[in-house]
């Protein structure tokens, strides 16, 4: 066997402690329940979000993105998949449908297909809870689940891999539960966090990807998922990020002169009510904890863009940064999610290029074209030089990223959830969006540019009627030949039954 050279040794030694590929390490950071409006990039009067308003300026901010079905079941579909409710078939909320079957295409699916180790951290919320989807690995914390504990097997450490390290941590024992301090993972109820804050699940989730970032392979590039369970409920960020909005004057939630059309579901001062109104004190210590978990995440995304430096990966790696959906968080005397309202609809999406790839695009860019979710599937695809297989309509958001996207582009998107037991559909291009509730047939229209926060319905406005007949008319296309019979003779009918996922969807879970 020849001698290798000491001095080849030590060269190798001393050298980089990666490898150079012929195509980016890639990182989609998604977070549960952020508002699109809620970085300070944006423009946001309150929260503060330095680390990602860097990373806005290193890369591209896309200001009109949403989540078409904007609950986190729903959102994630489409997300993994590329493909809009219309293709996929969950146009609602719904637990217990096997994920690989009913959506045996993925984002990541593909990415391991063509060479790429893929790995998820984080939330998933996908059944079986330890379905991976395509990812080599998974790494779960889903926060509170509620279908599996009430439906699964009952042992939640099966798939919740924070609540198993938590339960080994000398500072708690071995029937520690992050649900000890009984703060509901759909409660405006708010409180600080009350262990170590390295226990938190946001610390706990970036120690697992800088841990993972040791351990990954060399040799082929990688897709990271580095998925937060917070700002969603519970809002319990550590006590120095709640003190941070507590300490400031309380502000008022916009609302709507429209908000009537919603009246039968309100149960005001209910701690998980979705359409009502807190007494302030309890709605400032809500939006505190909010803005807390998005200012936690915000530095231990800090934490870990510079363990990616340390590990000399920074140059390599592109990063995509996403919300699955936002939170109405008081305005309009609403809470939570699945309607499409900005609150709930808008969400954060940030793509910078990896560096070494870049070929000189331009930074700090904002897109104003009208985005969602399954645009992601197939930007992360070009990304990586791998083609996009049939049955995404999601478009590459990479020309934009890049500086030479031209002037088409889709002229809006349809959005819609099943909730208040209707579905609530919307179509929007980011600057006027027209919202329709099929069960009472209430609508609303609403001029964005000059209204973001959705005060005033111009629906009735007559000089507003020809646009309002416009909008309807690219929600009535939208929906022709759907199963519920939304549209008869060319008109929406209200009144009809209501489903959280297509026929063949359920055709699907049943054979």
């Amino acid at each position: 066997m020849p001698t290798v050279p000491a001095s080849s040794i030590l060269s190798r030694a001393s050298g980089p402690r990666h490898r150079h590929h012929d195509r980016p390490n890639i990182v989609l950071i998604c977070v549960d329940q952020m508002r699109g409006d809620a970085l300070s990039a944006a423009g946001h009067p309150v929260i503060r979000t330095p680390h990602l308003d860097e990373l806005a300026g290193q890369g591209t901010r896309f200001s009109r993105a949403y989540s078409a079905t904007p609950t986190c079941v729903p959102a994630r579909v489409g997300l993994f998949t590329g493909q809009s409710q219309e293709t996929h078939g969950r146009t609602g909320y719904r637990d217990g449908v096997p994920f690989t079957t009913a959506h045996p295409v993925t984002m990541q699916g593909v990415l391991r297909e063509n060479g790429y180790q893929t790995q998820a951290i984080g939330k998933m919320h996908v059944y079986p809870e330890r379905a991976r989807c395509g990812f080599d690995d998974v790494i779960l914390h889903d926060g509170f689940l509620h279908f599996g504990r009430r439906y699964g097997h009952g042992h939640l450490e099966a798939h919740d891999d924070h609540l198993r390290w938590l339960r080994r941590q000398p500072e708690a024992d071995a029937r520690a539960d992050y649900f000890e301090d009984g703060v509901g993972c759909n409660s405006m109820v708010a409180i600080p966090w009350n262990r170590p804050e390295r226990l938190h699940p946001t610390n706990w989730a970036v120690q697992e990807a800088i841990d993972w970032l040791d351990r990954r392979d060399p040799d082929v590039p990688f897709f990271l998922y580095l998925s937060f369970h917070r700002p969603h409920a519970p809002f319990n960020p550590p006590q120095w990020a709640f003190d941070m909005y507590h300490d400031q004057p309380p502000v008022e939630p916009p609302v709507g002169d429209w908000i009537g059309d919603f009246e039968e579901f309100r149960r005001d001062d209910h701690h998980q009510t979705m359409m009502g109104r807190l007494r302030p004190d309890e709605h400032h210590r809500a939006v505190s904890g909010y803005y807390g978990n998005i200012s936690h995440i915000d530095l231990q995304l800090n934490r870990f863009l510079e363990a990616l430096a340390d590990h000399e990966l920074t140059e390599d790696t592109a990063i995509v940064f996403v919300s699955d959906h936002g939170d109405m968080m008081g305005d309009h005397d609403m809470y939570r999610k699945s309607n499409g309202f900005e609150g709930s609809a808008h969400v954060p999406m940030i793509v910078k290029a990896a560096p070494r790839f870049a070929d000189g695009a331009p930074t700090g860019a904002v897109v104003e074209q009208v985005t969602e979710l399954r645009d992601v599937m197939p930007t992360v695809l070009a990304m990586a030089g791998v083609d996009v297989p049939d049955g995404v309509d999601g478009m590459s958001l990479l020309p934009h990223v890049q500086g030479i996207a031209g002037p088409q582009w889709r002229d809006h998107i349809h959005g819609e959830h099943v909730t208040f037991g209707q579905s609530l559909q919307w179509v929007t291009d980011g600057k006027r969006k027209y919202l329709w509730a099929s069960g009472s047939g209430a609508e609303q229209f609403f001029d964005l540019e000059v209204d973001p926060h959705e005060l005033h319905n111009l629906v009735r406005d007559e000089a507003r009627a020809p646009e309002v007949e416009h909008w309807r008319g690219l929600l009535i296309t939208d929906l022709t030949g759907r199963e519920e019979g939304f549209v008869a003779d060319g008109e929406l009918i209200t009144g009809r039954p209501v489903q959280t996922e297509q026929a063949w969807v359920r055709e699907l879970i049943d054979s």
